[in-house]
């Protein structure tokens, strides 16, 4: 599995020294969750701080808007210089034109379903993406416990990629450590979003090396 360290949890105060925490740890990407404090109830940050972390890593943003309207802020995070673009399926935006905007700017398009909604949520959209993300918690807060009943829709969500054959990832994200990452990947999942597990981990380097060499089986 590739490993995507989120820096929900970590020290807003030195997240330059976080991002080499997180590339010393040989995570593959760095996953950046923007909150406007209506589709979910917290804040976080927006464009401006993810333009500023830019120059600091070579890791790839994948930046997970939980927004109510992403498509007003497509432009500056494709500035700012987001790789992964990755708006919620139950977003008021235009899916299916907000995912073409993602997609004219360079970047690659994804998807994100909240707990409540169905697998078949993506479907529609599927071969425009490059990652559909399950959260196996609510979105909004860090260190909420993983739910296992997401499983059977990560497993529905591999099962469609792979009919299809389509090269979208599926990635999961809430409560993820190095057994919960091992359940995950059975359902199907190629990426796994690690915050609180990184961060208070006595080994951050030895923790993502297992989480990589999870298989699917």
């Amino acid at each position: 599995m590739k490993v995507s360290p989120s820096i929900l949890t970590c020290d807003y105060a030195h997240l330059a020294e976080e991002i080499r925490f997180v590339e010393q740890s040989g995570a593959d990407m760095l996953h950046l969750d923007v909150m406007d404090g209506v589709f979910v109830p917290n804040l976080s940050f927006g464009p401006p701080v993810i333009k500023r972390l830019r120059p600091l890593t070579d890791l790839p943003f994948d930046v997970h808007l939980m927004m109510q309207y992403p498509d007003r802020l497509i432009d500056a995070f494709a500035d700012a210089g987001a790789d992964i673009i990755n708006i919620h399926v139950e977003c008021d935006s235009p899916i299916d034109a907000t995912l073409d905007h993602i997609l004219s700017r360079g970047k690659q398009a994804a998807l994100t379903l909240k707990p409540a909604t169905p697998a078949g949520a993506v479907f529609p959209y599927l071969d425009k993406l490059g990652l559909v993300l399950v959260m196996t918690v609510e979105p909004g807060f860090g260190g909420q416990s993983f739910m296992h009943d997401m499983m059977p829709k990560t497993a529905a969500i591999r099962k469609e990629i792979d009919r299809r054959g389509l090269k979208a990832e599926l990635e999961v994200d809430g409560g993820i450590n190095a057994e919960t990452a091992v359940v995950a990947s059975r359902a199907g999942a190629d990426i796994a979003v690690v915050g609180n597990a990184l961060f208070t981990a006595d080994d951050a380097m030895a923790l993502t090396r297992s989480i990589q060499s999870i298989t699917h089986s």
